[in-house]
């Protein structure tokens, strides 16, 4: 398999690096939407959201949580953030590696745009 993210998180791929641990990396955007554009990503592969299952529970449930601790070393969890997961052609997921993004750094609107 040939996953961009999995090369990441292996380090055959340099990447701005913002937060690491055993199951999680963190790294900027490299086309970012927002002055703080972050994907948080399992070092597992999980291609989709369709893909997850209920042992993945805690993981997704780490991928957040290392976003809210991104979002504070940034200084932006006081102003707030936006966290997205895309699922899919339709839904906007353009690597099939699950991902957290995290966008902050200026005021969100809904709808995006």
């Amino acid at each position: 398999m040939s996953c961009l993210f999995c090369m990441l998180a292996k380090g055959e791929i340099h990447s701005d690096i913002v937060f690491e641990d055993d199951e999680i990396i963190a790294f900027r955007d490299i086309n970012p939407q927002a002055p703080h554009h972050i994907l948080v990503i399992p070092r597992r592969h999980i291609a989709t959201v369709n893909d997850a299952n209920s042992e993945d529970a805690a993981l997704i449930g780490k991928l957040t949580l290392a976003a809210q601790r991104v979002a504070k070393d940034l200084s932006v969890a006081e102003d707030g953030y936006r966290l997205v997961m895309n699922c899919n052609d339709h839904g906007g997921q353009t690597v099939f590696h699950l991902h957290l993004h995290l966008l902050a750094g200026r005021p969100m609107h809904w709808p995006p745009g």
